[in-house]
Order: structure tokens, then sequence, then C-alpha cells
């Protein structure tokens, strides 16, 4: 199976080819077989979408899932949780910048 993927040129999102539009949902993929390319082509001409690739993926009864794990994370979305980002350096603490 082949996946198309890329970024939604107003917002950055990651988004997944459906066969009729973009899709903010993997679920949504469909098997582009080999007209992956020329899909590109025509959908990055007409700035649907940025950074376009074409991978491989299997069909599981959850729907679409690519086959290489960075595209997996990838399709998960956003990784960055709010509870792990940096605090901001506390003053009392002799933080400083040079």
């Amino acid at each position: 199976m082949k996946i198309l993927t890329g970024n939604d040129l107003r917002s950055g999102a990651v988004i997944w080819w459906t066969g009729e539009g973009w899709s903010l949902h993997i679920e949504d993929a469909v098997d582009v077989g080999d007209r992956g390319e020329a899909i590109l082509t025509e959908e990055t001409g007409a700035r649907r979408v940025n950074g376009g690739v074409v991978i491989d993926g299997t069909m599981t009864p959850e729907g679409p899932r690519p086959a290489h794990i960075k595209d997996r994370i990838r399709a998960y979305g956003p990784t960055v949780r709010p509870d792990l980002t940096l605090k901001p350096a506390d003053p009392d603490a002799g933080s400083w910048v040079i």
C-alpha cells in the first residue's frame, strides 16, 4: 500500500490524501498505488500541500498504518507535551544571560 502525506500550507499540520482531498486523520488515507507521484505533483502545483511524500503502509482493521516507525510517529500528531516543556529561568536561582 502507498500513502500520500504532507503538510498543510496554512497550518503546517500533517495531512493525508483521501482520494478526493486532504484529511488530518490517517484513518481517511487511501492507497494511491502507482499514482502517488502524479497526485503530489498536481497537489503541490496547486499549493494545497507542502513537503509531500509517498510512503509505504499496510491496511489494518483500524485503517491504514505507515510501515516505517518515523511515519507512524508523525501520524500520531504533535508530540510536544505541555507538562514536559522547559520552565522559564528562576531569577532567584541565579540564572543569568551574558
